[in-house]
């Protein structure tokens, strides 16, 4: 069975900053990839049936894997829903990802589940990386430069 992974975190910044950072090419690319790997997003179209694609490449090893999908939901500043499906057959199915924003006191509450994770990558390793990835996310999006 796929396995879903559930992750929450608070943001120190306004929803629409942090729903930005989830469609923006150049924001992806800094954010999205775990440590260690690069990320290219091919190609981006955010809108209700747009699709997307991107590639993380291994900086060690120089391998990579590309996968995409195409957006199922999108309320700015409040949730986005996509799919997601790795181009690697040993990576099968199709996941679907939930991101709903909330604005609280101190700024956004994320909440994210990602349904129809494969098999074949343990769950724990996920967690991981999608931990790294908030963690990335945070240092784009919390500070508050002014020009």
């Amino acid at each position: 069975m796929p396995n879903t992974i559930r992750l929450h975190r608070v943001l120190a910044t306004s929803p629409e900053k942090v729903y930005r950072a989830f469609l923006e090419p150049d924001a992806l690319a800094k954010w999205l990839p775990p440590n260690g790997f690069t990320c290219t997003v091919h190609h981006l179209e955010a809108k209700v049936g747009g699709t997307h694609r991107m590639s993380f490449r291994n900086f060690t090893t120089g391998g990579s894997h590309s996968f995409g999908g195409s957006y199922l939901e999108l309320a700015p500043g409040e949730k986005l829903r996509y799919t997601d499906k790795f181009d690697d057959p040993n990576l099968p199915g199709e996941m679907e990802v939930t991101v709903t924003f909330r604005k609280v006191s101190v700024g956004t509450e994320v909440d994210i589940v990602q349904a129809g994770v494969p098999d074949i990558i343990p769950p724990e390793a996920c967690y991981l990386g999608w931990q790294e990835s908030l963690r990335n996310l945070a240092k784009l999006v919390e500070p508050d430069i002014k020009e």
